[in-house]
Order: C-alpha cells, then structure tokens, then sequence
C-alpha cells in the first residue's frame, strides 16, 4: 500500500499552503474580530483560479480530482477555518448540485460564475424544526401556472446574503414526505426572497450565517433543480462529499492548532529551559500530532474513495467524525499548552478552538455520523 501523495498532489499541496499562509492566515484574526465576510480573500482565491477546484476546466474550473479539493480545503482552513468552510459550501453544495443535477440552460448560466468565483452559492436545507431530520421541512412550493411560490424559512444558512445563488429546497406536499421535496435554484435578488436575522456565533464569525425568508417567492419552473420530488436525494448525494469536506476543515484547524502548540512551547521557557522539554508537555504534544496523523489517513482514504467513483459514505463519516473530534481535542489541548495566553487573543489557539466546536455539529452532527458508520456495520459494509 502506498500512503504518499503522488507528485501532483503534492505538489498542489505546497503551491494551496504557501498560499494560504502568505495570502489568508494573517488576516484571520482581523475577520474574527470584525465579524466581516472576507471578500477579499474570496478575490483572492478567485484570481487564483482557486473557486473551482474540482469543477471540470470545461464549465471553467481547474479540473481537479476530488483529493486535490479536500488538501485544499484543509490548508485553507489551516490559515482561516472562517474562509475555509467558506468554500466548501461554495464548491460542495452551491456548485455540485447545479454541475451534477442541473439542466444544460442552469449549468450555462450558473457553473461559469461559480467556478470563476463571479458568484458565490449557498445551500439552504436546514429549518427550525429540521435540522437531522431534513425530511420533516415545512418550506413549501405551490405550483401556480409555469412558476412556483415558495413560502417558508431557512436557518444556518452560511454565506447568507453575500451568495449569489442558493440551492433551496422546499415541499410540494408535506404528506409525500421525502418524497415531496423538491430542489430550487433561487438568485439573491428574487422578489420575496430576503434575508433575516444574522447569527451571533461562538466561532467562525466571519463565516456569515443568517436567516432565509420567503414569502411568495415566485421562482419560473425553469429554476426548478431536477424533477418533482427529488429534492430529497439530491440533498443526501451530496452529504459524502459535504462530511469529508467538513472532516478537512477540522483537519486543518487541528493542525494549524499544533503548530501554533509547538512554536510556542519551544520558545517558551520556565526553570530555565523550554517548556517543550518537560515530559508532561511534550507527552501531549505527541498525542496531539498522533491523532492528527489518524484523522489525516481517514479524511484522505474517504477522499481516495470519492475521487474513484467508489463507496464512501461510511468511511466519509468517520472522517468526519474522527477529525473534527480531533480538531476538538487538539484545540483544547494547545489553550492548556499556553496557558493563560492561550486563553487569550493575543494568540490563534482561543480562536481555533471556538472554530473548532462547531465542526462537530454542522453537515450532520458526529451523533448522526455514529449512527451511519452502525448502520454501514449493521449491513455488514
């Protein structure tokens, strides 16, 4: 078994770090602060060429595998894990669902922009009362004519009022169930479509994270994503590619934690030498960059897997719960390294680990990811 990157990969690994450390890291601490979009590290991706990866060079990506897109992910969150889930949602739920599901006439006049960076996308599943269990939305869309009106709201929904386009799903008759919903394409400027309350978080801040209203929001069938009642598998084919997405995330806070960990423990002294040479320090320093190197080969397996078109959904779960468990658990760990510094501002780790938190709750919390990989076990896979 070979568990070295090939030379491209690693090489798109070096050219995504050095990127992220000169171009986003030191301005995360300022878009933490200030609670503000980052546009300009999106203009800054985007002028790399970096808004569509793993989007073909035919609808203007960079043609990417899937693995080169997970790296990606991870050294961008390394340097800021706000602009880091950023474009995962961008990439994995606001372009895949128009590149895999949409019409010739929606990939034309949506992919383009997406990959270009010229709009950002958004994806807007969850409600009030549907948060696991996404079947249960209340959203609805009537049909009047050749277009639909969608009444309803969504929460949590990330890049809210900064996306261009939102996936948006909503039921044409709640006693269908799953297989009512249906999959929208709805523009920022749709009339009845608003945006509403912003998000006051723990971590990710500059991540903004609001309100969708819709109150008879008139969408032409033409924006309608698949057919009737497909909604709902749209929504979970997508969820293997989300989760290893989020597992990266976590995987790049986590390391970006432990770099921050041993810089300072090597630099810090107290009795007269580093504090990196006491055997209670460096003991969990070692354990720190142990569970980091496990989650890093189960992200990369579920990422291997979904590049080769083959099944992931357990492993993608694992990964996600592994890594973000681990991004949990390094975090903390690098606060109680720098003690009462940590504790502050003046360094990343207090900020890494309020990032870190809420890795563990979004794109299916590490509860639901459990019950899958039981599931998997159950079914003998």
């Amino acid at each position: 078994m070979d568990f070295k990157l090939s030379e491209e990969h690693a090489a798109s690994q070096r050219l995504f770090h050095e990127f992220a450390q000169k171009e986003i890291a030191p301005y995360a601490a300022f878009y933490d602060e200030s609670a503000q979009f980052p546009r300009e590290n999106i203009n800054k991706l985007a002028a790399q060429g970096f808004m569509g990866v793993p989007v073909p060079e035919e609808w203007g990506g960079a043609g990417a595998d899937f693995l080169t897109y997970i790296i990606f992910i991870e050294e961008i969150s390394r340097a800021c894990a706000s602009t880091g889930v950023i474009l995962a949602v961008h990439t994995s739920v606001g372009t895949f669902p128009v590149l895999y599901f949409g019409s010739e006439e929606q990939k034309q006049k949506y992919v383009r922009k997406l990959a270009s960076g010229e709009y950002i996308g958004a994806y807007a599943l969850t409600e009030t009362g549907s948060g696991s269990d996404a079947a249960s939305l209340c959203t609805s869309a009537r049909r009047e004519g050749d277009d639909y009106v969608l009444n309803g709201s969504k929460v949590f929904i990330s890049n809210g009022g900064h996306a261009d386009v939102y996936t948006v799903f909503a039921t044409v008759d709640r006693n269908l169930g799953s297989r009512g919903i249906t999959a929208f394409l709805a523009d920022r400027d749709t009339p009845g479509f608003s945006i509403g309350a912003i998000e006051k978080k723990m971590g990710l801040n500059a991540d903004i994270t609001t309100e969708l209203i819709f109150t008879d929001c008139r969408l032409p069938a033409s924006q309608r994503l698949g057919q009737e009642g497909e909604g709902f598998r749209i929504a979970m084919s997508l969820l293997d590619g989300g989760r290893i997405g989020i597992a990266a995330q976590g995987l790049g806070i986590a390391q970006a934690a432990l770099d921050e960990a041993l810089r300072y423990t090597k630099q810090r002294e107290q009795f007269g030498e580093p504090v990196f040479n006491f055997q209670a320090v460096s003991f969990k320093l070692a354990n720190m960059a142990t569970r980091i190197e496990a989650a890093r080969l189960l992200v990369y397996q579920a990422a291997f897997l979904k590049t080769n078109s083959l099944p992931c959904s357990k492993q993608a779960s694992m990964a996600k719960m592994y890594a973000t468990d681990t991004a949990m658990y390094v975090t903390t760990e690098a606060v109680q390294l720098l003690g009462g510094n940590g504790y502050t501002r003046r360094y990343p780790v207090e900020r890494l680990m309020r990032d870190a938190k809420v890795t563990q709750i979004y794109e299916g919390t590490n509860q639901i990811q459990r019950l899958v990989i039981a599931r998997a076990l159950q079914k003998g896979f």
